[in-house]
């Protein structure tokens, strides 16, 4: 089995695609070492940092966890105004870009004075396959 060479955020990024719900940073540096060995948990952290800071994978601070990306490349200018659907049942997160969300959350913190740098909305609740699923 040959073992590729890839950088660490590269092979961080493919992971997380390769997960429909939220991998948290031990488990990445699990799943990770099982591939290319040993490796350091601030090299995980750095990774998913960039990743984020480029707008290829998002934090759901409600779970602790990442997931990649979902939107289009040429959202590359929302980076930092993202809504998740997160589904309490099984995991699946889904992303959203919505531009009159965007535009009222920015208006609501220019009225009271505050200066948003990123606006990102968690919504728990049960994705459509969940839901569905009740009904049969």
């Amino acid at each position: 089995m040959s073992v590729r060479r890839t950088s660490t955020k590269t092979a961080v990024l493919e992971l997380l695609r390769e997960h429909a719900k939220p991998v948290g940073a031990y488990q990445i540096i699990a799943l990770l070492s099982e591939r290319r060995g040993t490796i350091a948990p601030t090299t995980v952290y750095r990774a998913v940092a960039a990743l984020i800071r480029e707008g290829r994978a998002h934090r759901v601070e409600s779970k602790n966890a990442f997931v990649a990306c979902q939107c289009p490349a040429d959202c590359a200018m929302e980076v930092g105004h993202t809504v998740l659907s997160i589904c309490d049942d099984c995991g699946k997160v889904a992303e959203y870009q919505d531009a009159a969300l965007r535009n009222s959350l920015a208006a609501l913190a220019e009225r009271s004075g505050f200066a948003a740098s990123r606006h990102v909305i968690e919504v728990h609740g049960r994705c459509a396959d969940c839901v569905g699923g009740d009904l049969q």
